[in-house]
C-alpha cells in the first residue's frame, strides 16, 4: 500500500456522516412541527371557548331583551283591555241615559233651571214642577230630576236671605223664619241657620229702615213701631235694633 492511501479521510467527507446529519435535521423539523401544531389546536381551543362565552352571554342578553319586550307588550295590552272596559262602561251609561223618558230628563232640566236661575229650595223645586199651577210633571219625573240634581242648597239658601235682608229690610230671625216656612222658601232648618249665619247685613238699619215706612204709611207712635219691631208676629227685630231705630227716626 502506498502512502497516499494510508492517510485517512476526515470523518465529515465520509458519506455515513451526511446520513446521519439528514436523519437528525428531519427529526428536528418533524418536532417543531409537532410543537406549532399543538400551539395551534391550543389557540383554536382558547378560542372557540372565547366565542362559546360570547355566545351564552349574547343569548343571555338577548333572552333579558325579549322578556322585557314582552313585559312591555304585555303591560301596553292590560292598558288596552282597561280602556276598552272604560270605554264600555262610558258606553252603557250613555245607553242608560239614552234609556230615560223625555219627561224625566225635561223635568231635570226644568229643576236645574229653577236652582240656578231663582235659588229655590230643593223642596220648593219639587213642588213647582208637579204643582197644577206650575210644571205640571209626574209626581215620578219630579222625583227623578230631584234625586240627579245635584247641588248646593245652602248656597242657595243664603243667597235667599241676602235677597230678603236687601230688598225687604227684613230682620234676621224674620229671614229664618220665611226660608224655612211652609207657606214660603222651604228651606231646611240646617240651611236656613247656615244663611242666617252668614249673611252680611246691617240688621239695625233693617230696623230703622222699617221704622219709617211704619211711620211714613201708617203715621205710628214711635212706641208703636218698637213693639211692631220686636214683636214675634210682627218684624222679630231685637230689642237692641229697635231701640237703635226708635234713637234714630227724625
Amino acid at each position: 500500500m502506498s502512502k497516499k492511501e494510508r492517510i485517512k479521510k476526515p470523518f465529515y467527507k465520509k458519506w455515513w456522516f451526511w446520513v446521519i446529519a439528514i436523519i437528525i435535521v428531519v427529526g428536528v423539523n418533524s418536532k417543531d412541527d409537532d410543537i406549532a401544531d399543538t400551539n395551534k389546536k391550543e389557540n383554536n381551543s382558547a378560542v372557540t371557548e372565547s366565542d362559546k362565552t360570547g355566545s351564552n352571554e349574547k343569548k343571555e342578553d338577548l333572552n333579558a331583551e325579549e322578556d322585557t319586550k314582552i313585559e312591555d307588550l304585555n303591560a301596553e295590552e292590560d292598558t288596552k283591555i282597561e280602556d276598552l272596559k272604560a270605554e264600555d262602561t262610558k258606553i252603557e251609561d250613555t245607553k242608560a241615559e239614552d234609556n230615560v223618558p223625555t219627561e224625566y230628563n225635561s223635568a231635570l232640566k226644568k229643576a236645574e233651571l229653577y236652582a240656578k236661575t231663582m235659588n229655590m229650595s230643593k223642596q220648593g223645586i219639587y213642588e213647582q214642577l208637579t204643582s197644577e199651577y206650575g210644571e205640571k210633571f209626574s209626581k215620578e219625573s219630579a222625583q227623578y230630576a230631584m234625586d240627579n240634581l245635584d247641588f248646593d242648597w245652602k248656597a242657595n239658601a243664603l243667597k235667599k236671605a241676602e235677597s230678603y235682608a236687601e230688598t225687604m229690610n227684613m230682620s234676621k230671625q224674620g229671614i229664618y223664619g220665611q226660608l224655612i216656612s211652609e207657606h214660603g222658601e222651604k228651606f231646611t232648618e240646617d240651611e236656613a241657620q247656615y244663611a242666617v249665619d252668614n249673611v252680611k247685613a246691617n240688621f239695625s238699619e233693617n230696623a230703622l229702615a222699617k221704622a219709617k215706612s211704619y211711620q211714613e204709611t201708617m203715621s205710628m207712635s214711635p212706641d208703636a213701631i218698637r213693639d211692631q219691631l220686636t214683636s214675634q208676629h210682627g218684624e222679630q227685630f231685637t230689642q237692641a235694633e229697635a231701640d237703635y231705630a226708635i234713637t234714630n227716626l227724625e
